[in-house]
């Protein structure tokens, strides 16, 4: 680890430190706080885990429509994108579409996917692709467009076509916009998830949040955002050393 990332990290580290320090004693000493709805921190850390069983199996409920609805979104948008980035008279006709139908709230599909589709997980994924899906969508067309003409004509000249022409080109030149709207796309899954699961599951770390908020029993409803928040930081982290690994030749150094 360099001395620059060090000091990055020893700086978060100081500044969280800081704040949990100051939460501490606004919430032991301080007149002004509700203690009901900031309790101590030894009672959030201690209902965590109290509480860790039930938040693993939440978060084995949570994957089981997350990891389809992101995955199956991720999928569709990089060869829709694919396919109407190569493809400008269609997309010249459809494009129009795409930029009405893509800033529509997903939320509002909501009392449709509950009446048409069968059962409320599938509604869910459903929400979950329809939110992740156009994200990925547009930018693996505007990664596509953004190709140099040069680059596509050189390919050609070599020989390379159909498939060896998108996997060996197009793929790897437009990449850093597809996960760019990867990325995107997987933090808008994770506020998608929690909203689907706060209203509608029986299971799944937005339920947990959810299930102790009617009680207001705030000491295991902020114990359910810490898990969540380090369940997002972790697959976020994830996400980028998987980006960083593939898009080498992009880095920058500090």
């Amino acid at each position: 680890m360099d001395r620059a990332k060090a000091g990055r990290r020893a700086g978060t580290i100081a500044v969280v430190g800081a704040l949990l320090l100051l939460w501490e004693v606004a919430a032991t000493y301080g007149k002004w706080l509700n203690p009901v709805l900031f309790p101590r921190l030894e009672e959030i850390f201690a209902a965590l885990w109290n509480h860790l069983p039930d938040l693993f199996r939440g978060f084995l409920s949570s994957m089981s429509l997350f990891v389809p609805g992101y995955g199956l979104a991720v999928a569709a948008g990089i060869a829709g994108g694919l396919y109407f980035g190569l493809h400008p008279r269609i997309r010249r006709v459809l494009m129009p579409l795409f930029h009405l139908l893509s800033p529509i709230p997903p939320t509002m599909y909501i009392p449709y996917a509950i009446a048409l589709l069968p059962t409320f997980g599938t509604a869910s994924v459903f929400l979950i692709f329809i939110g992740a899906f156009w994200p990925v969508f547009m930018n693996t067309v505007h990664g596509v467009l953004f190709i140099e003409k040069s680059v596509l004509d050189n390919a050609r000249v070599l020989g390379l076509r159909g498939r060896l022409l998108i996997f060996k080109v197009i793929l790897p030149a437009a990449s850093p916009y597809i996960f760019e709207g990867a990325g995107v796309a997987l933090a808008f899954s994770f506020i998608l998830l929690t909203v689907a699961e706060m209203f509608g599951a029986k299971s799944g770390m937005g339920y947990f949040i959810q299930y102790y908020a009617d009680f207001s029993d705030y000491k295991n409803v902020l114990a359910g955002m810490l898990f969540n928040g380090l369940v997002i930081l972790g697959i976020t982290a994830l996400f980028e050393k998987v980006k960083h690994r593939l898009l080498f030749w992009t880095r920058l150094r500090p």
